[in-house]
């Protein structure tokens, strides 16, 4: 395995990589490469250092500097009296993946791809599309690390959600949302492989996951003190439940276990953020660095604990899940001596603003199709920093919790949306899971955040225009898709490489900024061994500003390459933009194929090429295709019972090699028993590709109508392509199931 020092490098020898470039591509790589900023220390005119701190659930009044009382914060209270506080910060939802999407992204929840948690059957992983803020600022030469909770899913090297696919060189952590819930984990993730912890084996609690976070994120910034770096630093606390090694200065105050865990959690949080001030202090960095310090949404009441013993939304209404203002204001402290001024600010500022912000502040291109406003200059001390015109909220959450729902009145699993535009503040509720509902059937609320910051008088009788104008921003707010601007690199890769046959890859260098850029390349690499040859251009000495530069290339990998192994493919583009030039890589897999199939199987007994939102033994990586008959899941159509199946998740996609060995493919499709119980409203589209052709399409498949037969000749066909897509932009539980897949050979 590679050291951390040496997966930082970058160094495509150690990844056994060959370039593949010609030579101007390679020309503009080089002078690239020499004008990357690099610091001058102690300077005060070097890129500054970003620390983004994100604590999971801690609420806006657990901070002594917002008013706590009960909880030590004396490091978060020191910042906050020596830099800016935010008295008006929020995050863009009241739970933690789509808040999480839109801090990284700069999208609201209207427009982020994670628009919900994934335990309310959200789709949890960001994609291609996404652009980070560590995509932005290491293009300019920064090192980028994110250590701690990640948070989405799937659990799995090599794919477009993984931090390194995103922008982070480093990860240390947990991937996956649920996995985070553990304290005392059993492994953590370094890049792109499992590392156990073996003194936590079998349930053990001997080594505090925060610990191990604290250690990595230390080190990385001793490792990068000579260069510009940016650390998302993302432990899991104070979230539940309240585990921690002690209680300390909580051990003898008459509260439950669960609240003085909590407590003691808050307080190693602030630890955790002094610890990573004095190591900047120590290396002189202090004045070279911008520490940001937020909250992903409202306090939470898991686990036991009661968030009113410690008046943890303060003056505010609402907890986690409520986009009342407890729910989704949060702390935000801005600290860097010489760089951020002190003081506080009632500027309403989304957590979407901190991807602009780091951009100008790092002198790196960002994206124009943000939602998200530079704050720069207010750190710096003026007060003509853009304004939001709205803020906007979406909900979409099955989880109930007692607290929560009161506030909500009972609503805590109802759609709701909420916008905030001056001092106004709108929330409405949706009766059905269904956010096309005519505006009539909400049931809204309005309130004066200046008047009434409690949100205790439902003012909307008394201002109906004002209510209507709010619930028009809320409809304009939301897009059941938004197509983005092309930014950086973006490759594109067939679904297999076939041994001894070439393929086309084509990649783009998209510039979504607001200026041209000149000097535009793209290079390719590709394994050793493996032939690569341009079938276009590949440099440009223009991009003007939302145009892009495309390129692709004929590769063959030699006849004996291994089956049934994942090869990864890298390309670069780069430029050179006003701020300076830009480097975006960007990696793609693509595998060879296992061996075809020989007689007749279930497809829960074939090995797969690819999936893509795949339940049951599609999930189980040591078991499909080793097991014998039998081990698909059962699935149940209107109550009738299939022994062998797939279940999936709009949008899903499965991809099996036939290799041309098979007659028919046959099944059932549907939404299953299991998922109708879930949700009544569940509607699906399935399609069937043979080698990127459509071979079926279905109708509407809802579990009202029962499943669908299909039976398709597949003669000649190399792949088949399981696919299932959502059908009515409905928040709802799309459970899809293939029952009784099977391949007839000969």
């Amino acid at each position: 395995m590679p050291s951390r020092r040496t997966f930082l490098a970058g160094s495509t020898g150690a990844l056994g990589l060959a370039a593949v470039v010609d030579t101007a591509a390679g020309s503009a790589q080089a002078a690239s490469s020499a004008a990357v900023p690099h610091a001058t220390e102690g300077s005060g005119t070097r890129p500054p250092n970003f620390v983004v701190v994100l604590a999971d659930d801690l609420g806006y009044g657990e901070l002594g500097a917002n008013g706590q009382k009960l909880i030590s914060t004396s490091r978060l209270d020191r910042l906050a009296a020596e830099g800016l506080r935010f008295t008006d910060a929020y995050s863009t939802a009241a739970v933690c993946a789509p808040s999480r999407c839109s801090l990284l992204t700069g999208l609201h929840t209207g427009h982020a791809t994670v628009r919900a948690n994934p335990s309310s059957g959200g789709q949890g992983s960001l994609t291609d599309h996404d652009t980070t803020f560590a995509e932005v600022l290491r293009a300019r030469g920064y090192r980028t690390a994110v250590i701690g909770k990640w948070g989405f899913g799937p659990e799995a090297a090599g794919q477009a959600s993984h931090p390194a696919a995103r922008g982070f060189e480093e990860f240390y952590g947990y991937i996956d949302h649920s996995h985070a819930h553990q304290y005392y984990p059993a492994y953590l993730w370094h890049n792109d492989v499992k590392e156990p912890i073996p003194a936590n084996a079998g349930g053990v609690k001997s080594v505090y996951g925060p610990d191990l976070l604290e250690q990595r994120a230390l080190e990385f910034i001793g490792d990068h003190a000579s260069e510009p770096f940016l650390l998302l630093l993302t432990p899991n606390v104070p979230h539940a439940p309240s585990d921690i090694p002690g209680f300390g200065a909580y051990a003898d105050r008459n509260w439950t276990a669960a609240n003085k865990g909590h407590a003691a959690q808050v307080t190693y949080f602030d630890s955790l953020v002094g610890k990573v001030v004095d190591r900047l202090r120590e290396l002189g960095l202090e004045r070279d660095t911008i520490v940001l310090v937020t909250s992903d949404n409202g306090p939470h009441e898991e686990g036991g604990v009661n968030p009113d013993l410690f008046d943890a939304n303060g003056p505010l209404r609402g907890y986690k899940r409520n986009l009342y203002e407890g729910g989704i204001r949060v702390p935000l402290v801005a600290w860097g001596p010489g760089r951020v001024r002190q003081g506080t600010s009632d500027r309403p500022t989304s957590l979407t603003d901190v991807l602009p912000t780091l951009a100008e502040l790092g002198g790196a291109p960002s994206p124009t199709d943000v939602d998200g406003l530079s704050a720069a200059p207010l750190l710096a001390g003026s007060a003509d920093s853009a304004r939001h015109g709205h803020l906007y909220w979406f909900r979409d959450e099955r989880g109930v919790t007692g607290r929560a729902d009161a506030q909500d009145g009972g609503r805590a699993t109802w759609l709701a949306e909420a916008v905030r535009r001056d001092d106004w503040k709108a929330v409405r509720f949706a009766p059905e899971r269904d956010r096309a509902l005519p505006d009539d059937h909400w049931q809204v609320e309005l309130y004066n955040l200046a008047t009434d910051v409690g949100e205790t008088h439902n003012i909307v009788d008394a201002y109906p225009a004002k209510a209507a104008e709010l619930v028009a921003l809320m409809r304009s707010s939301w897009k059941d898709s938004y197509p983005r601007i092309p930014f950086g690199t973006r490759l594109a890769l067939p679904g297999l490489a076939v041994p001894g046959r070439a393929f086309t890859v084509s990649a783009t260098l998209g510039n979504g900024s607001s200026r041209p850029w000149t000097a535009a390349s793209l290079a390719l690499r590709a394994p050793d061994g493996w032939l690569v040859a341009p079938t276009s251009p590949t440099a440009a000495d223009q991009l003007a500003a939302g145009g892009g530069l495309t390129a692709s290339w004929r590769v063959t990998p030699p006849t004996n390459t291994a089956p049934a192994t994942t090869w990864t493919l890298t390309v670069e583009g780069s430029a050179v933009t006003p701020a300076g030039p830009v480097r975006y890589p960007a990696m793609g897999t693509v595998p060879t194929p296992p061996p075809a199939p020989t007689r007749d199987s279930y497809l829960s007994d074939l090995a797969w090429i690819s999936a893509t939102n795949g339940w049951g033994p599609v999930e189980r990586d040591t078991s499909n295709g080793k097991n014998a008959a039998g081990d698909g899941s059962p699935i149940s159509f209107r109550g009738t019972t299939y022994p062998k199946g797939l279940g999936v998740h709009a949008p899903s996609d499965i991809a099996f090699h036939l290799g041309g060995a098979a007659a028919r493919f046959t099944s059932l499709v549907g939404i299953d028993d299991f998922s109708a119980k879930q949700s009544s409203v569940g509607a699906t589209r399935a399609r069937v590709y043979g080698d990127d052709s459509l071979l079926l399409t279905t109708g509407t498949l809802r579990a009202a109508t029962g499943p669908v037969q299909v039976d398709l000749d597949v003669r000649g066909i190399r792949v088949l392509r399981l696919v299932v897509e959502d059908a009515d932009s409905r928040s709802s539980f799309d459970h899809t199931s293939w029952a009784m897949a099977r391949i007839t050979v000969g």
